[in-house]
Parts: structure tokens; sequence; C-alpha cells
């Protein structure tokens, strides 16, 4: 029997509970905690007054989350500064991303410093709710998916770690976009989630710099984001850049009544920094985008230079032993020629010096096995915004080819991996080049680039490569969004130790008896009945607890196959109404993803989801064991409301394909079984459980190339039981795209070649192998007992997934060691 703190009834936790019970834990343990709790209870009032101009009892919910938000940065403002100090003076470690997909900050700063016991007394004093509160604020739009996600979780466990790094972005007015459903289909709208204040990025107007383009002059003013650490004192830093116009608009314009001539140019700086990955199907949308990635590389790298000089002196041949940068993808790739121009034209470095310094100051995170989405522009957009930049291109280009040809290399080779070809500039190339590390973010991952995507380079040099699979934080993805489980956590293992070292849970994977794994079913069910609520209210749709919740959140792209998961749930249906016998384990499928605006074949499968929903939802008979509900708008604050009440984590993408994923991390440590191909990360996922705990089905990444030499869809559409039938669906009025043809399109790509082969993603020839997959997944559920054995397998061998053991391995090649602020 495990030995449990608290009784073994296990009363059901209310949302705050386990955050409540650690915090006052951690608050006793130093003077530091009982300060900051006196501070914090005694500010709020008073910055809820400043914020709204009246007393703290007459303030709308969103004054207070501001004035909670302001007393926060007031409790952390000495050690934010005093950690800034220390990190600035000796070696650090500078990650450039372009998005931060950061969440909600309040709680998450709360729980990591030890105050939501605290701040619920400080707003209930004056009769509001901490919970209601909390709902006040937007989610940062400064990200999109799994790329920005994994950037902010990297900043958390870089805080907690006390490591001196610091993240560098741009601050986007309205990030990516509010996807919102008409008729099932997506719509873009803006995200001003700053119309309202946001407390928590502070402009830094003195630390103002210069960007300059060839036919734009912009100031990039600096708005700081803290980042709290758990447990600890340091207070780490997200740099995030606005575009501003030198002048606020042309005096002599608009008394001339040209009121739009006055400000043509404060809007044309504006949309450096307006929207995350402006559309770039056209020429200007290329031109934007290379002017949003100069515009934050540029303006970093005049602060670290600049730092460099302040305290280490003018001689810039030092500049690597106390700066290194990590490129998260190509985005941030112009760094490069940018530091080669400050080096050379700023700090007057012969070239040979000057490489010399970037060669070792450079590190790359690859995101993609795709040969062909390795990010290349047009030289001529490199021509028109800055000269200077394409000639150094130019030159990295020519010796490039002269340094390979004196190895031996072979003209074919040296011609395929130049940054240049012809008209293109080929980033990731320069990115390989002048990168002292390549890394991928997953052991398959990593081998592909090795074998396929980056052969040569691999071939030429070896020993910059490296893995670094990815990891999510355990503060927000388990402590803060699971609070029940948290606090079954801490009670098994006798502490919150592991939230800071989650490995500590590999030492209770027998530690499971009944009692253990009955409050686990007990959790899970809890966890269900609140996002059932929450559907109900935000969706319209009721769904049931006791179902099977089989989610599939992410970036809705083709090679994420969220169209074999609306395959299975159509065929099931038509199972259903041939068959009204057939017995079926209660279901809800819910997804959740946004599709980049130009990418019509992916907002084509998410009108076919939502047009399956629309049947099986609104049958009289069918809708009483299924449900389908598509969270419209997901980002981080509903992936907090649905993995925790996940069953199954859908991970199906085709083998060979997703770099690594991270929501498959997030579902394992909150009790949801992987069902999925051996792709990215489910291969260390299935290493770390066993065979028996999740559900991989499907063809390999080494078995994909044979499978292809015979493979022939439409074969595979006529024989495979059922597939003819779902496939035909697409278009014989059961499914309605309003004339669109989008779903007459989809079924062509699986069935016809055209630009690309058929069936380019293997969704029909991994068909029948997810379905019996599926199919058996569902009936093994019935036995809650062995269903719950497994879950506590999945959540204590999920130590290996957490950020602080990826963020540990970077620092090894960062040469970065903590740095406790005093």
């Amino acid at each position: 029997m495990v030995l449990l703190r608290r009784s073994t009834q296990f009363p059901r936790c209310t949302t705050l509970q386990s955050l409540q019970f650690s915090c006052s834990r951690i608050l006793m343990q130093s003077d530091k905690g009982r300060k900051m709790t006196q501070n914090l209870v005694q500010t709020v009032p008073s910055q809820v007054r400043s914020v709204s101009g009246h007393p703290a009892a007459a303030s709308t919910q969103m004054e207070v989350w501001q004035g909670l938000s302001a007393a926060v940065v007031d409790a952390i403002a000495d050690n934010w500064h005093a950690t800034e100090q220390k990190y600035r003076a000796g070696r650090m470690e500078h990650y450039f991303s372009a998005e931060f997909l950061m969440g909600r900050a309040l709680l998450n700063n709360l729980t990591n410093l030890g105050l939501v016991k605290d701040a619920e007394k400080a707003v209930g004093a004056f009769g509001q709710n901490l919970s209601d509160i909390l709902e006040q604020e937007p989610d940062a739009a400064l990200g999109n998916g799994g790329l920005g996600r994994l950037a902010a979780c990297f900043l958390d466990s870089c805080a907690t770690l006390d490591l001196p790094v610091a993240g560098y972005g741009i601050l986007y007015r309205y990030g990516l976009f509010k996807q919102l459903f008409s008729d099932g289909f997506q719509t873009e709208h803006p995200d001003p989630w700053m119309e309202e204040g946001y407390p928590f990025v502070i402009r830094r107007e003195e630390a103002q710099r210069v960007v300059r383009y060839n036919d734009l002059v912009v100031r990039a003013v600096p708005y700081d984001m803290p980042i709290v650490g758990y447990g600890t004192k340091n207070v780490n830093t997200l740099r995030l850049w606005r575009a501003e116009s030198l002048e606020e608009f042309d005096y002599d314009a608009f008394n001339s009544q040209r009121f739009t001539d006055a400000i043509v140019e404060r809007e044309r700086t504006a949309d450096i920094s307006r929207v995350l990955y402006p559309n770039d199907t056209t020429y200007e949308g290329k031109v934007l985008r290379v002017r949003q990635q100069y515009f934050f590389c540029s303006a970093s790298l005049q602060e670290i230079v600049d730092n460099y000089v302040t305290h280490h002196g003018d001689d810039l041949t030092g500049f690597a032993d106390f700066n290194s940068i990590q490129l998260n993808d190509t985005h941030p790739v112009l760094a490069i020629p940018e530091l080669m121009r400050l080096l050379m034209d700023e700090h007057h470095l012969g070239w040979e010096d000057a490489w010399a310094v970037v060669s070792k100051t450079f590190a790359y995170t690859n995101h993609t096995v795709l040969a062909e989405a390795l990010e290349t522009w047009e030289s001529s957009i490199f021509e028109q915004l800055f000269p200077r930049i394409m000639e150094i291109v130019r030159e990295i280009d020519r010796r490039f080819r002269e340094d390979l040809a004196a190895r031996g290399i072979s003209q074919d080779v040296i011609d395929y991996i130049a940054p240049i070809s012809g008209s293109s500039v080929r980033m990731a190339w320069i990115a390989c080049y002048a990168s002292y590390a390549i890394n991928g973010v997953a052991a398959l991952h990593t081998d592909i680039l090795k074998r396929d995507t980056l052969k040569d380079w691999y071939a030429i040099w070896p020993e910059r490569f490296n893995n670094k699979t990815n990891g999510v934080t355990p503060r927000r993805w388990l402590r803060q969004c699971n609070p029940r489980l948290s606090a079954l956590l801490d009670d098994v293992t006798g502490s919150d130790a592991w939230v800071k070292d989650l490995s500590l849970l590999e030492g209770y994977a027998d530690a499971a008896d009944n009692a253990v794994l009955d409050r686990l079913a007990e959790i899970k069910h809890s966890n269900k009945a609140d996002f059932a609520a929450w559907i109900s209210a935000r969706e319209g749709v009721e769904i049931d607890p006791d179902a099977i919740f089989d989610v599939q959140i992410k970036r809705l792209h083709e090679y994420k196959r969220q169209l074999l998961n609306a395959l299975y749930i159509l065929d099931l249906y038509f199972r259903m109404k041939e068959d009204p016998s057939l017995q079926v384990p209660k279901r809800v499928f819910i997804f959740g993803a946004k599709a980049a605006p130009g990418y019509i074949r992916a907002k084509g499968v998410i009108k076919l989801i939502n047009a399956i929903a629309e049947l099986v939802n609104n049958d009289p008979v069918i809708s009483k064991t299924l449900k389908v509900v598509f969270v419209h708008n997901y980002n981080v604050s509903p992936a907090e409301h649905i993995i925790p009440a996940a069953d199954i984590s859908e991970q199906i993408s085709m083998a060979g394909k997703e770099a690594s994923g991270t929501s498959n991390m997030k579902f394992m440590m909150n009790g949801a079984l992987t069902l999925g191909t051996l792709d990215g990360a489910n291969v260390e996922i299935l290493d770390s459980v066993g065979d028996d705990n999740a559900y991989i089905f499907g063809a390999t990444e080494e078995e994909l190339p044979v499978l292809r030499e015979t493979y022939d869809p439409h074969a595979t559409y006529e024989t495979v039981p059922g597939l003819k039938r779902v496939l035909d669906a697409f278009i014989d009025g059961t499914l309605n795209d309003n004339g669109f043809g989008w779903f007459a399109d989809l079924r062509r790509s699986l069935l016809e070649a055209s630009y690309e082969p058929a069936d380019v993603y293997y969704v029909l020839g991994d068909f029948a192998a997810y379905r019996e997959t599926k199919d058996r997944m569902a009936a093994d559920y019935a036995d809650q007992r062995a269903w719950q054995r497994k879950v506590w397998v999945n959540i204590t061998g999920s130590g290996r997934f957490s950020s602080d053991r990826t963020i540990s391995d970077y620092a090894k090649v960062w040469n970065i060691q903590p740095q406790p602020i005093a």
C-alpha cells in the first residue's frame, strides 16, 4: 500500500486546490516567500484602484486582472532587475524565434511564485473570485503551433534552472488570427489581444534601436515580458520588438488635408509587427515576411553587440566567448549576415575575423524533414530591402563554394547545398554552414536529417550534428492545468519535488495500488465533467463524460492526417447505420486546429470535419453514442482545458514527417494514451511505456519506400471494406461543401496523381490498420482497471519529456551554467 499524506477517501479537488496546497508549502520555506505574500496582499487593492480609478470593490473583473497582474510585476521587479544585471555581465544564450506561444501569464506566474492562495485571498477581500479573474486574461497572440509553444516551454525551463538565457522575437499586435467558423468554414479575424493593455509586457523606450532598410528606417522599441521560474528568485526575460515610425505622422500633409498621406509611413512601418506569418502567396507578402525577419534579428543583435562592448570592451573578436545564439528554425537566419555586417561595418573586423566569430556564435534547430519546406527567398527581395546583406550573402556563397571545392566535394553536391541557387537564397543552407551545432528535435527526426534531408552536410561536418528531443514544461502542462492529478502526485511521492525533476516519477511506476488507481479514475472523470461543461458553454455541444474522449489537437496540415481521423469517424457512422445492433462504446471525437489562410486543402479538411460533425451530431440515434466537436480558435488556453480530460492522444502523422510533436508529451503526462504512428517523439514515448501501454499502427518510415513501389490508392479504395462508401460520401451529397468543390478535391488528392503522387501522405494505405487499432482501443477501454494501469505507466514514464531535460542538454551545447541571483 502506498503511503499517502491525506485521507484515502480522496475528496475531489477544486480547480485551485492542489496549487494552493503546493504554494503554501513553498511559502513556508523562506522569508522571501512571506515578504512577497505580504507585498501582494497589500499592493493588489492599490494597483486595482490605479487601473480603474475606482475602489477595488467597485472595479470590473478585467480591471482586477490588470491590477493583480501589475502587483505580481511589482513583487518580482527587484529580482527581475538583479537577474538581468547578473546575466549581462557573463556568458549568455540568446534564443531567437519568430514566435513564442506563451499562453496566459497570470496563473502561470502565481503558480511558479507560490502565490496562488495569497492572490485568492487578496481579491477575495473585495468580493472577487480568483477563477473568474483569471478568465479575463487573453492569450498572448505571439505564436501559432508547436514551434512557438516549444520556445515558451524552453524559456520556462531556463528560468527554473537559473540559466542565463533571453528570448527575442516580435510583439505582434494581432498575432496569427482569431479563428471562427461560418457554416463550417474557417474564417480569419484579427486577434487584438493587447487592446485593453497587458501588464506583463513592459515598454523599454530607453533601449530602442534603429533598423535600416534600403527603403525604410524603423524604430525597434523593446517590450519585455518577465519569465518567472518555479521555486527560484531568478526572473528571465523575453524581449519582443515593436516596429514604430520615426515620425508619428506627416504634419504638413495633415495640415494640407491629405489625411491618409499623413499616416502612410506610420502604417507601413506598423505592418512589420502587425501580424504573425502574413500571407506570402504574393510577392509583397514575401517582402513583408523578410522585412519582419530582418527587423527582429537586427534589433536583437544590435543590443547583444552593444551589451558586449559595455561589459567587455571594443575588441569584438571575443564576442563568441560570451554569447551564443540559438536559431529556432530558419526564420531568424538573417541574423547570420546581419552579425557579419555589424562586425565588419560597425566594428571594423575583417571578413576572416568576423566569420570566425559568427561560426562560433550560432546554433541551428531544424524542425522539418521536408527538404522542400526549408525556407528560401528570392534574391530580388534582398536586393530591394538590404543590398548590403545581399552582398554579404553572395560572399558567403562564394567562399562556401571555394571551401567545398578545396575539400574535394563534387560540383553537383556543392551546387545543391550552396547558400545561393540561381535567384534563390536558401536560408537553411546558410544556417548549416555558419552554425557550430545543428540539431533535430527527436531521435527519429535527427536520424532522418543525417540520412536524408541534411545528409550532405552530415557527410562533411558530422561533429556539428546532435539530437535534442523536445520537451514540455510540467509547470504549465501538469501542475497548473491539471491540479487534481498534481495533488495525487504530491501525495504519492511525498512532495512537489517532481515539479522541478519530472524524472522522479519513474521511481513510482509500481506504486499504483487499487486506491491510487481509483483516485486516478475519479480525477479523469472529474476533468472530463469540467471539460464537458466548458464545451457546452463554448461550442454549444453536449457531450457525455462517460464517453471515450478521443483528441487530435495540432496545426492543420495534410501530413498530420486529420483527414485519416475524419475518414474513420465517417466509416464508424456508416457501420452503425448499416448494423443498428453493432456494439460501439460511447465516443467523443475532439479536434482543434487552425489552417493557414492560404492553405485551401487544409481549410477543406476543417470544413469536412465540421460537415461530419453536423451529420453525426444531428442523427437522433447515432448521436447518443458518437459526438464530434471542433473547438474553434484553438490555442494554449483551450489546450489547458482539453488535455487533462483526454483519454486518447491522436498522433497519426505519416511516419517520417513529424519532426517531434509536443502535444503527445503533454497528453502523456496527463494520462492520455498515445494512438499513433512510429513518428517523431512517438518512437521515444513507446520506448518509455512499452507496447502494452500505447496503440501504435501503420507503415513505418523504413517500410514506406518499399510499399510505395507497388502502392495503388485506387485499388485500396476498391478493396478495403467500407472505404469506397466513405470517399464517395464526399461527392454523392451525403456531405455538403456549399458548392466549393473542396471535398471533391480532397477525394481526388487521395485517388489521382497530379503535381504530386496520389495519396502522398498514405492516408488510404494506413486506413485499415488505423481502424483496427482504434476499434481495439475502444474495446480495451471497457476494462477500466487495466486502462488506469496503462495511464499510470504513461504518467510516471513522462519524465524524459520534460523541457527541463531538453534545456539541460542544450545548456551543454551553449556552454552555460546556472547563475542564481543572491
